[in-house]
């Protein structure tokens, strides 16, 4: 490093880039915005005096008013405090799902680079056959499983949100592959600098020099990956509960939201609108936000 360099030189470069790009700003309010509003979903549903699952059936498909700011739904329930609950789930998921992906691509990609060889090969032909594999399908199939035949404990049965998690775990377990490839590729890399031999000759063990010397420098590409995963998770969480195989009621989510008002796109189209924009909104600014952080992270940007 430059002596010459001030320590946080670096850090106020890389705010410097990411500032310049105004998407990425954006994107980044917005995304802020959703979740301040989806963890205060109780405050507003309190405030509003509706806990969106009261059923009305004499208040059906009310206009917007004080009292329901979007509306009401098919059973009276709040569209907006709805929506707010089901944009709980949705973020939920897809930071969930991408953090673990995360990890079990960064742990498969660290190890497979700096071991190479045999190991790197047979890591990597599993990588490409998970990648080869239709995603859809397999989600769907992976989905429809029955809990109850696969020995699992009554609690977990039982507890209402089994459907949550399982997508989280089904998604997170075919996702890691991107995360994974990017971390095998800069491993390689990184296994033959100098500071990773110094270590290697100083007596550091394999463990060691993977979590202390050669992790941190693989930062950039796993949060990337990790942000642009984020987005993917909630389009596919959406989908799998739009077919009806995803989160499952009384839970709500943008997806099973979604399906609920594929059969009143006619009668009131504003049902289909609210959650597809949103996942719309979301999806493109987890995005923006990854290209953000990418371009602000990148070594090779120069400073005008």
């Amino acid at each position: 490093m430059n002596p010459l360099v001030r320590p946080g030189s670096m850090a106020a470069l890389t705010l410097r880039r990411f500032f310049r790009h105004r998407l990425a700003i954006a994107s980044a309010i917005v995304l802020v915005l959703f979740a301040i509003l989806a963890l205060a979903a109780p405050l507003i549903a309190a405030a509003l005096g509706a806990d969106g699952e009261e059923v009305n059936l004499f208040n059906r498909f009310a206009a917007p008013s004080g009292d329901h700011p979007l509306g009401t739904d098919e059973l009276g329930r709040d569209v907006l405090v709805r929506l707010l609950k089901g944009g709980r789930v949705s973020l939920f998921v897809g930071l969930s799902a991408a953090v673990i992906a995360a990890v079990l691509g960064t742990v498969i990609g660290l190890v497979s680079g700096y071991h190479g060889g045999r190991l790197d090969g047979f890591l990597m032909r599993f990588t490409d056959g998970i990648i080869a594999l239709p995603l859809l399908p397999l989600l769907i199939v992976l989905a429809a499983l029955d809990l109850n035949k696969l020995g699992l404990p009554d609690f977990i049965l039982e507890s209402g949100n089994v459907s949550l998690y399982r997508i989280v775990i089904i998604v997170a377990l075919v996702g890691w592959t991107t995360v994974a490839r990017l971390v095998r590729g800069s491993a390689l890399s990184l296994r033959q600098r100098t500071f990773v031999l110094a270590a290697r000759a100083q007596g550091a063990g394999a463990l060691r020099i993977m979590t202390v010397h050669i992790l941190p420098n693989l930062a950039s590409p796993i949060i990337v990956a990790t942000t642009l995963t984020t987005g993917n998770v909630i389009l596919l969480e959406s989908v799998l509960s739009f077919l009806g195989l995803g989160i499952q009621p009384p839970i709500p989510s943008w997806g099973n939201l979604l399906t609920n008002a594929q059969e009143l796109i006619w009668t009131a189209p504003a049902l289909a609108f609210y959650p597809g924009t949103l996942i719309f909104i979301t999806v493109i600014a987890f995005n923006f936000l990854g290209d953000g952080i990418q371009d602000a992270l990148d070594p090779k940007a120069v400073e005008r």
